[in-house]
C-alpha cells in the first residue's frame, strides 16, 4: 500500500486504514463530506463580503469627505408645497399685499413716504395724516401698487386730530379692498401681521403680537398750538414697524385690519409718529380699526370728520391725578360751555374727572384720548372729585365746531 494513502483523513476504505479518526466522530460518508464542503464554501464567501463591505465603507467615507476628487456637492431638503396655510404669515401676506400701496408725496419744503391700502373699488385709499399733510395745497400725491404700477392720487379727506387721511385714484382697474375687522374683539396676545415701506422697502412683511389695548398716546404737535396734535387710544404691538409704516394696515389672522400703524416709542423716549428716522425697539401703536372706519366714512362722504366734546377748558398744566376742568377758557370765558354736554351734566370749574366708564383716567391728554374714542351721541359715565368726594354723572357727547 502506498504509505501516503493511510495518512489521507478523507480517503474511503476499510476502518484499518483510516488512521486519522476521533473516538466517537463516527465514519464520513460522501453526502456528510459534500455538505461539509459547502458550509466551508459559505462561512468563505460570508468571511470575503463582510470584509468587502468594510473596505468599501472605508473608500466611500473617504469619498466623500474630500478625499477624491475636487467637485463638493452638498445636499439638498425636498422640495414644500408651493402654497401656504390661509392663517400663516405667509397665507396673510399674499391675501393682503395686493391691496396695500406705497405713496411718495413731494411738497415745496418736505417729501415723505408712507402706507395706504384700498377702501373700496372706488380708489378710496387710507393713510395717515401725517403721511400726506407734506403736500400742502400745491404738492403731489403718488401711490404704487404691488404690482408696480404707479398713479396719481388727491386728497378726499383729511384731520390731525384722529391722525387719519383718505387720498382717491382714478383709472386703477381690479381694486381689491381689504376687509375691516372688529378692534373691540382684539386679545392681547393675538398674532398679528403688519405690511408697509420702511424706509422706503416696499412690501415688507413683519409678524408679532397685540401687547396691550386701549393705550392713550399723543402724536405731532410739531405747529406749537395744540392744532395738529392726534389723540389715539391705541393698539400696541411689537410687530416692527418703522419710518414708512405709517398708514399701512395691521391685519389679524384671518387678514382683516384691525389698525392703522401710526407711531412708534422711539429708544431716546417719547411716542411720536413713525415719520422720525429712530428705528423700532418692539413698542408700536396703531389706530383701532372701529374708530378709523368711522372717521374715513365722514372723509369720504363729507370731507372732515366730526370731534366728540364734553364742552369743558382742560386744564393741560395740573399734575395731580385725574384731568381738572380750568377756571377759564382760552377766551377768558367760563371754562364750561354755556349750554353744552358739560354744563348739563352738572360740570363745574375746578372738577377732576377720574373715570370714563369704569376706566380710569389719570391727565387731560388720557381723557381726551377716551372721548375721541367714541363718537358725537354716545353716553359717558364720568366720576368727579368735588371737594374730596366722588360722584357719578351721565354725560351725552357733544359734537366739536368745524372751522
Amino acid at each position: 500500500m502506498d504509505p501516503a494513502r493511510r495518512y489521507d483523513p478523507w480517503a474511503a476504505g476499510s476502518p484499518k486504514d483510516q488512521v486519522l479518526q476521533q473516538t466517537g466522530a463516527g465514519v464520513l460518508t460522501d453526502e456528510q463530506r459534500n455538505r461539509r464542503a459547502k458550509r466551508f464554501v459559505l462561512a468563505w464567501a460570508l468571511v470575503i463580503a463582510l470584509v468587502s463591505g468594510g473596505i468599501g465603507g472605508i473608500i466611500g467615507a473617504y469619498v466623500e469627505n474630500g478625499g477624491l476628487g475636487d467637485d463638493v456637492h452638498l445636499p439638498q431638503a425636498a422640495g414644500v408645497p408651493a402654497g401656504r396655510a390661509p392663517g400663516s404669515v405667509a397665507g396673510i401676506a399674499a391675501r393682503a399685499l395686493p391691496s396695500v400701496v406705497t405713496l411718495h408725496v413731494t411738497g415745496t419744503d418736505q417729501a415723505d413716504t408712507g402706507t395706504g391700502f384700498v377702501l373700496d373699488s372706488q380708489g378710496h385709499i387710507l393713510t395717515n395724516n401725517h403721511v400726506v399733510a407734506p403736500a400742502g395745497s400745491d404738492g403731489s400725491i403718488t401711490v404704487t401698487f404691488s404690482s408696480g404700477d404707479t398713479v396719481k392720487a388727491r386728497v378726499v379727506g383729511r384731520d390731525s386730530g384722529y391722525d387719519l387721511a383718505v387720498v382717491q385714484v382714478h383709472g386703477v382697474r381690479g381694486l381689491t379692498p381689504l376687509p375691516l375687522g372688529n378692534s373691540d374683539d382684539v386679545r392681547v396676545g393675538d398674532p398679528v401681521v403688519a405690511i408697509g415701506a420702511p424706509f422706503d422697502l416696499a412690501n415688507t412683511v413683519t409678524s408679532g403680537i397685540i401687547s396691550a389695548k386701549e393705550r392713550p398716546i399723543t402724536a405731532g404737535g410739531e405747529k406749537g398750538d395744540g392744532s395738529d396734535v392726534s389723540y389715539v387710544d391705541a393698539l400696541q404691538t411689537d410687530a416692527p414697524i418703522n419710518p414708512g409704516n405709517s398708514g399701512g394696515p395691521l391685519l389679524d389672522s384671518r387678514a382683516q385690519v384691525i389698525g392703522i400703524n401710526s407711531a412708534i416709542r422711539s429708544a431716546d423716549g417719547g411716542s411720536d409718529s413713525d415719520g422720525g428716522q429712530a428705528g423700532s425697539i418692539g413698542l408700536g401703536f396703531a389706530i383701532p380699526v372701529n374708530q378709523a372706519r368711522r372717521v374715513a366714512e365722514e372723509l369720504i362722504n363729507e370731507g372732515h370728520a366730526t370731534h366728540p366734546v364734553i364742552g369743558v377748558t382742560l386744564d393741560m398744566a395740573y399734575t395731580g391725578d385725574g384731568a381738572r376742568i380750568d377756571s377759564k377758557n382760552a377766551n377768558g370765558g367760563p371754562a364750561v360751555t354755556r349750554g353744552g354736554p358739560g354744563e348739563r351734566a352738572g360740570l363745574k370749574a375746578g372738577d377732576v374727572i377720574t373715570d370714563v366708564d369704569g376706566q380710569p383716567v389719570h391727565t387731560a391728554e388720557e381723557l381726551i384720548v377716551k372721548i375721541r374714542a367714541h363718537r358725537p351721541g354716545d353716553s359717558l359715565r364720568l366720576t368727579v372729585r368735588r371737594g374730596g368726594t366722588d360722584r357719578d354723572v351721565l354725560l351725552r357727547l357733544g359734537a366739536a365746531e368745524q372751522n
